[in-house]
């Protein structure tokens, strides 16, 4: 049976969680009286915690709005969780902030952790192996990451120092529609209001960052990993390359994703359902050319290459060894 004061604590606990709690949904949750938790809710105010009181049909108890209250309080569950996020985040470079601040936060929550909960912890822990290496990735600035995040949000113009891949340096205004974080680096994608085309930058290249009076209208459903993602499809490489490939769009998209290549259809058909076999047409541009055909051996579905004819000559030339491989009979010697 908890003590008395614990059970003050898992009503304090309750009201952080948000809302207005009924005095007994409160009592069923504590096991007793609803006059035994106005007795708690007492002890509460006389600890300057702000709790009020709300009348009427819909009323009960909550924290006064604003109010930050001075302890965390996490059940073993949310502890884990939290820890296991903050590991799994750094582990993939999809941390918000630097290293240190993440390693500080997972040593102070370590640091109160129950000896029961940190040994559960530890053994998880020494269990667990990931299938991709540490993320190396360069975070982006945190003030960076919620100026922009507050100019999404808000649909107001924003201000950015940027400096690209060759290191030059520029300041541009974006209208920002929203932040992705996608294989261990985030960016920003929007539209640059002086030239009207949407535009993608990595926010830890971004030096700087303020909001600019003023607002915009952003589309309907702009839908920013889609953007991000198209743009990588379509970025400026060397190679440029158009094939046709029959087969369904999961089966296209197994091997050539939406950040690798762009899908449309080449033969209309009446069913607009991914899963119909069809021709389809597929463009993609590609600093290098020789990983492609083995990508195309694996997907195992006719393709016809329309540009550029050094594929062509690539895959021609992988065919070739593959058959050689296969018709050798004899191994190497033992």
């Amino acid at each position: 049976m908890p003590r008395p004061t614990g059970r003050v604590l898992t009503l304090l606990e309750l009201l952080q969680s948000g809302g207005t709690r009924t005095a007994a949904e409160l009592a069923d949750r504590l096991s007793v009286e609803e006059r035994t938790v106005r007795r708690y809710v007492d002890q509460l105010i006389d600890l300057d915690v702000p709790v009020e009181s709300v009348r009427g049909r819909y009323g009960g108890y909550r924290l006064a709005p604003g109010y930050r209250l001075p302890p965390l309080m996490l059940s073993d569950d949310e502890a884990l969780a939290v820890l296991l996020g903050l590991v799994a985040g750094r582990r993939t470079g999809l941390m918000a902030a630097g290293h240190t601040a993440s390693e500080t936060a997972t040593a102070k929550i370590r640091r109160v952790l129950p000896k029961h909960l940190a040994r559960r912890l530890d053994t998880l822990l020494e269990s667990l192996a990931f299938t991709d290496q540490p993320g190396e990735f360069p975070t982006p600035d945190t003030g960076v990451l919620l100026t922009i995040a507050d100019a999404v949000r808000h649909s107001r113009p924003v201000s950015i120092r940027y400096t690209d891949r060759d290191g030059r340096r520029s300041e541009r205004t974006l209208n920002a529609y929203g932040i992705v974080a996608h294989s261990g680096r985030w960016y920003v994608t929007g539209t640059d209001p002086e030239i009207g085309e949407d535009r993608t930058f990595r926010l830890d290249r971004i030096a700087d960052a303020r909001t600019l009076p003023g607002s915009f209208e952003a589309p309907v459903d702009p839908d920013p990993a889609h953007r991000v993602l198209s743009g990588f499809a379509t970025a400026e490489y060397r190679h440029e390359v158009t094939l046709r490939i029959h087969g369904t769009v999961e089966q296209i998209r197994a091997h050539l994703p939406a950040s690798v290549a762009r899908l449309e259809e080449y033969e209309p058909v009446a069913a607009e359902d991914g899963a119909t076999e069809r021709w389809m047409r597929v463009e993609l541009r590609a600093e290098r050319l020789d990983w492609l055909p083995p990508v195309l051996a694996s997907l195992d579905r006719p393709f016809v290459i329309e540009r550029p004819d050094e594929l062509r000559d690539l895959v021609t030339a992988l065919a070739e060894r593959l058959a050689s491989y296969a018709r050798q009979s004899v191994g190497p010697p033992a």
